[in-house]
């Protein structure tokens, strides 16, 4: 799966350039452009966390689906051997080895369904904390959105609704830190 990738680059350029240019009564526009930094930052690593939980729900799903195909092979011999047993049964009374086969493909087809669903489960779990760190992505996107906004029409309540938000991302990424 491919990395998401976060385009923000131009709205933290505009703000630095904005803060730049500013006078001393705009000291709030460098709050800004830090927090838009942090943030930035906040929302690659997010990203990051985000595409790895997804390659890996994909590839344990993947892997899930091969022990469920292995399981069916088996499954498929085990009703040959089945069907050749019932067929011999009256010609050949020893049909010991035969029997003694079945039940190793019955028992092996546990354990196959055990591993099986152990992969769902992991896959799932991942997928679980891809979705939230993609939640926190977003914060952090709109975030650094609205804090330009503020910047270029000077007002300093925009930032603090963008700091709201930044704290929203703050609160999925660390949630998804912790369902890892």
């Amino acid at each position: 799966m491919e990395e998401i990738e976060v385009p923000l680059e131009h709205a933290h350029e505009k703000i630095m350039e904005t803060a730049q240019h500013e006078s001393g009564g705009r000291r709030w526009i460098e709050w800004v452009a830090l927090s838009s930094a942090l943030l930035a930052v906040a929302a690659a690593v997010a990203a990051l966390l985000s595409g790895h939980h997804a390659n890996e729900a994909l590839i344990e799903q993947l892997k899930s689906s091969d022990r469920w195909s292995f399981f069916q092979a088996k499954g498929i011999k085990a009703s040959i051997l089945e069907t050749r047993i019932q067929i011999l049964q009256s010609s050949h009374p020893d049909l010991s080895k035969e029997k003694e086969k079945l039940e190793t493909y019955k028992k092996e087809q546990e354990g196959i369904s055990e591993e099986a669903k152990e992969f769902e489960k992991s896959s799932e779990k991942h997928l679980n904390s891809h979705q939230i760190f993609s939640r926190a992505v977003t914060f952090f996107q709109v975030a650094i959105a609205v804090s330009a906004i503020s910047v270029l029409v000077r007002k300093r309540r925009f930032w603090f609704v963008s700091l709201v938000f930044a704290c929203v991302g703050i609160g999925f990424l660390i949630q998804g830190l912790l369902s890892t």
